[in-house]
């Protein structure tokens, strides 16, 4: 890791790139980003023209500090390897934890995510999407244009979000969620496929879905490898308020 970025690296001599920031190797920053500190980019990340980072979190009892001039406070970004922020995208500053983009995501043009957020490796979240303060957002998610999260929700792995839908309670693992208000829909399971996932192991979820057992506390099916690990995340968060669900037995 290094401080000072060379303008022969990839990035732009236009971008703004306050004290505090780590930079890693081979990261592309466009013209007209502004990047402030304290903030850690990891190797191979692309932060497009415009993109802004580490503006102080939007909390009333929060000082607005003046990054740009070396006043660092709060408690940082974090940019995970391979990330992708594109142009126009706004992270704000954690208040209490880094705000993090995870390995591999994609953090698309206009896209908005607030303080505290953690969003998970090579998820997707669409232009114009809006997610507010403390959510926790899992890996493999696909949030799609112009949704909205409320503060404090919990998205888990593998969801995928239906354009514009406003989210404001929790998404277990690997559903289907679109409307509003937002209502669980069916299962992903292409996208379980994908990672591997067995045939019968979605039956399962699907069919504990299905039965409103959203909570996962009333099935006895014992979970494999990669969804046993996906679903312990979403079984151990305190207080959970999943959204409604279409979904019949």
């Amino acid at each position: 890791m290094r401080l000072a970025p060379k303008v022969s690296d990839g990035i732009s001599p236009l971008a703004f790139i306050g004290e505090g920031v780590t930079i890693g190797e081979d990261v592309k920053i466009g013209p007209g980003a502004v990047i402030l500190g304290p903030c850690v980019i990891e190797d191979g990340a692309w932060i497009g023209p415009g993109a802004q980072i580490g503006a102080p979190p939007e909390m009333t009892d929060h000082v607005q500090n003046a990054a740009w001039s070396g006043e660092l406070a709060h408690a940082g970004v974090h940019i995970g390897a391979g990330a992708v922020i594109r142009e126009g995208a706004v992270i704000h500053q954690g208040s209490y934890r880094a705000t993090t983009v995870g390995a591999g995501s994609w953090v698309l043009n206009r896209a908005y995510l607030a303080h505290d957020v953690l969003l998970g490796a090579n998820s997707t979240v669409s232009a114009g999407v809006s997610i507010g303060g403390h959510c926790v957002i899992g890996d493999r998610v696909n949030i799609g244009m112009n949704a909205s999260v409320h503060q404090r929700t919990f998205i888990g792995a593998g969801c995928m979000i239906g354009m514009s839908t406003p989210v404001a309670r929790d998404l277990p693992p690997y559903v289907k969620a679109f409307g509003s208000p937002a209502r669980i829909h069916g299962v992903n399971s292409i996208g379980m496929q994908r990672q591997g996932i067995e045939a019968d192991q979605i039956a399962a979820l699907q069919t504990a879905y299905a039965s409103g057992d959203l909570l996962l506390d009333e099935t006895e099916t014992q979970w494999h490898d990669l969804l046993a690990n996906d679903l312990k995340q979403w079984r151990e968060r305190e207080n959970r308020r999943p959204a409604a669900t279409a979904l019949t037995s």
